[in-house]
């Protein structure tokens, strides 16, 4: 796995969330855990991190990094905790996601699988 992305569909077939997994050996850096809004107290968010995590340990991945402006609460209690950016493998810092997409006022998580 260097890269994989799952979606949730509602009971009408409709797309109403995603997140995606981007390796880096042992690591990997979780992305764009996103769902509709009217979806959102349904708990498809929960469901995908949880498919993600799955996927991640299937894969032989020890560590979860994430960047998050909005939902830092929803991972804590999904049993992240926050971190120095500069904690995360050089390859994870060189991340696109890392490095230019998501501003420094970012959370930065982690978990260990």
């Amino acid at each position: 796995m260097t890269g994989l992305f799952l979606v949730a569909e509602d009971v009408d077939g409709k797309i109403v969330g995603s997140v995606g997994l981007e390796r880096f050996g042992r690591s990997a850096l979780l992305r764009s855990l996103t769902t509709a809004g009217k979806a959102r107290k349904e708990g498809f968010s929960t469901r995908l991190l949880t498919q993600a995590e799955v996927l991640a340990r299937a894969s032989d991945v020890s560590d979860l990094w994430l960047l998050t402006t909005t939902a830092a609460g929803f991972f804590r209690r999904a049993g992240y905790a926050d971190a120095e950016r500069g904690a995360a493998s050089a390859e994870v810092q060189a991340s696109t996601q890392f490095a230019e997409l998501c501003p420094a006022s970012a959370v930065c998580m982690t978990k260990r699988l």
